[in-house]
């Protein structure tokens, strides 16, 4: 049986506006597995991203609980979940946030020393880093000086120097060219197949044929499920596709 390492417990999340509430996640229950790669689809405003960062400790919910790895982060104090943020999930968003006024190398490494005072560790595993995701060549180059995929390929290096237990991504593949993001894709799924849990937000049909897992949101709850793996047991992307777009058209996506 597969080790549960989030679970939400009648999620809800409402933002105010003036004098209306906007619900935007109502009542959701869901377990994230270990080892899972996750895939979290929806429309426009069906809550996805809300949903990613309530359960990443992110965001706060409205009422629910979120249990992250074994802990309640429903009503931890924000040094409590600072600390979880630092050390045992990372995010890779849209918008790639590296430092603009430092090199590639130093936006990597810098996640590095916060959780490893060792610096010579650090420096060591950055450069491994920055070989295994093919920048090397970039390590001494400021963000502006890289193209956009070389870019997210470091804000990966970032999210995963520090071992994170989970990781988190937010629509990472959304601002890149296709081949830039089949390279990105191509790094989360490598990182799952030794054994990277990956929760992901996506609109994209190929990005969300890495899953295992896929969840279908719809007016802020989950309208359906989908175990790719229990129909693939390879990387069979093509048949994996028309599986997906067949569950999405079947709700209306």
């Amino acid at each position: 049986m597969k080790k549960s390492v989030i679970k939400a417990n009648n999620l809800c999340k409402s933002f105010v506006t003036g004098k209306a509430a906007l619900n935007v996640i109502k009542n959701l229950s869901l377990d994230i597995y270990e080892g899972d790669f996750t895939v979290i689809m929806g429309s426009s405003g069906s809550g996805k991203s809300t949903l990613l960062y309530t359960l990443s400790g992110m965001d706060s919910p409205t009422s629910g609980s979120v249990n992250l790895l074994g802990k309640d982060i429903t009503s931890m104090k924000e040094d409590e979940l600072s600390s979880i943020r630092k050390k045992d999930v990372s995010f890779v968003f849209q918008s790639i946030n590296l430092l603009p006024d430092i090199t590639v190398f130093e936006n990597i490494a810098y996640c590095g020393y916060g959780v490893n005072k060792n610096k010579k560790e650090v420096n060591e595993k950055t450069l491994k880093l920055l070989e295994t995701l093919s920048i090397k060549d970039a390590k001494e180059k400021y963000p502006s000086e890289i193209s956009g995929g070389m870019q997210q390929r470091a804000a990966v290096a970032r999210a995963i120097i520090t071992s994170p237990k989970i990781l988190f991504g937010d629509e990472p593949t959304g601002a890149l060219n296709s081949t830039a993001g089949e390279e990105v894709l191509d790094i989360l799924s490598d990182l799952n197949n030794n054994g990277q849990t990956v929760v992901m937000v996506t609109h994209d049909l190929k990005a969300a044929a890495r899953a295992s897992r896929l969840i279908y949101l719809k007016d802020g709850r989950i309208d359906g499920e989908l175990d790719l793996d229990k129909f693939f047991k390879s990387d069979d992307g093509k048949n994996r596709e028309v599986l997906i777009f067949e569950f999405l058209k079947e709700r209306g996506w």
